[in-house]
This record gives C-alpha cells, sequence and structure tokens, in this order.
C-alpha cells in the first residue's frame, strides 16, 4: 500500500473541507470533493496563454475592472429583456414580479425577510410590498410569533397575474443566459454563488456608504488596505 497517496489524498480532504468553509459553491461531499479537485487542478495547468481577451487588457486594464464592467452591463442586458416580458402586463416593474415568484417558490415571510431576499433597501423593498398590497397580488397578517412583524403571502390574485406572464418570464431567462452550454452554465453558477455568498454577509451589514469601501478593504487580506 502506498501511504504517500494515502498522506497526499487525506491533505487534499483537509483543504478541501478548510475551502468549503469559506466558499459553499461545492457540494460537502465526495462529488464536491472530486468537482473541487479537477478545478483546483485546472487552476493550477493554467498559463497567461488561457487567459480570455478583455476591451483595454492591451493598455493595462485590470481584470477586475474588466469584471466590474461586464456585470453592470449583463444586469442591464437582463433588465431589457425583463421590461419586454410584462410589456403586456399588469405588471409595473420587474421587482414585482420577482417579489411574488419568491413568495410563490419560499413561502410566506416577513416583510424584512422578503426585503433582503432580494437585496434592496428597506424603503426600495416596503414601496414595492406597497404597489402588491394596493393590487391584492399579496396580503399580509401579523406574526404569531413577533405581534410587531406582519407576514407576507401572495394572494390567489397574485398567482393568477404571475401564472399568466410566467411563458415569457421565462423565455426571457433562456435569452439571458445566452448561448452557454450546460457546462458553462453549471460553472457560471458556482462562480456566481461565490460572488454572493462573499457580498451578502457585507450588503447586510448596512455600513454606511462613506465607510463601506474601507472598511471592505480593511478586512479582507486579499486587497491592499487604504491609507
Amino acid at each position: 500500500m502506498n501511504y504517500q497517496n494515502i498522506k497526499e489524498i487525506i491533505g487534499l480532504l483537509e483543504q478541501f473541507e478548510t475551502d468549503h468553509a469559506a466558499d459553499e459553491s461545492y457540494p460537502n461531499d465526495i462529488g464536491g470533493f472530486k468537482k473541487w479537485v479537477c478545478d483546483t487542478e485546472n487552476r493550477k495547468g493554467g498559463t497567461i496563454l488561457d487567459e480570455p481577451y478583455w476591451e483595454g487588457k492591451e493598455n493595462g486594464r485590470s481584470a477586475e475592472s474588466a469584471i466590474s464592467t461586464l456585470l453592470v452591463h449583463l444586469n442591464r442586458y437582463a433588465k431589457t429583456y425583463s421590461k419586454s416580458a410584462i410589456s403586456d402586463s399588469e405588471f409595473t416593474t420587474q421587482e414585482d414580479f420577482i417579489y411574488l415568484i419568491n413568495l410563490k417558490a419560499f413561502g410566506e415571510m416577513t416583510k424584512m425577510e422578503l426585503i433582503k431576499k432580494n437585496i434592496h433597501d428597506k424603503p426600495v423593498g416596503m414601496l414595492i410590498i406597497t404597489r402588491l398590497l394596493k393590487q391584492g397580488w399579496i396580503t399580509q397578517a401579523e406574526s404569531e410569533i413577533d405581534k410587531r412583524n406582519r407576514i407576507i403571502s401572495i394572494s390567489e390574485k397574485g398567482l393568477d397575474v404571475l401564472d399568466r406572464q410566467m411563458k415569457k418570464i421565462r423565455e426571457a431567462t433562456d435569452i439571458i443566459t445566452g448561448d452557454l452550454s450546460y457546462t458553462e452554465k453549471m460553472e457560471l453558477i458556482r462562480i456566481l454563488n461565490k460572488l454572493d455568498h462573499f457580498h451578502r454577509p457585507i450588503f447586510s451589514r448596512n455600513i454606511e456608504n462613506k465607510e463601506l469601501i474601507k472598511t471592505v478593504y480593511q478586512e479582507h487580506s486579499f486587497k491592499k488596505q487604504i491609507h
């Protein structure tokens, strides 16, 4: 028996568990471990020739700048398709149907839980909820646990208006993912989940705008600290 191989495998398992604590994009099972090993080896084997081109790269533009810009562009493309999907409906904004989709998928929740799930500030989220209540698409009731909270649920009217528009909404989401292959979609989900796991706790802290960048730079060692 080759004990050196066993030691190396144990070492890889320990590293996987360490990485998994900070990055939940891999399932915590043997399948996730094998995928992590494969991805790790692929990244190790990468060379400068494997790097994609991005606009301005030849002039020294950073990968971080390109990623940030592309995410902004993709968000705008998605909003354009969403507007088309609801152009002939009773919905005013894409947030209206996104809130309803969340309530349909995850069930009733408090107002703040719904707002946080959609990564909105409280004032913006409350305006959307008020609009949905006026339309009769959601209902609210006192929480049995905490009378100060209101529990929000999607109504029959909300289910009906959502179902009538779901075909176009699904078509819009198909278009947004473009011509990506199944494998590329799975890899994109993994990467975006990793980014979401990084940013969501920061967002949830409601750090003041003037302190936000400085605080994040100071707390994460992979960036140089702001002076």
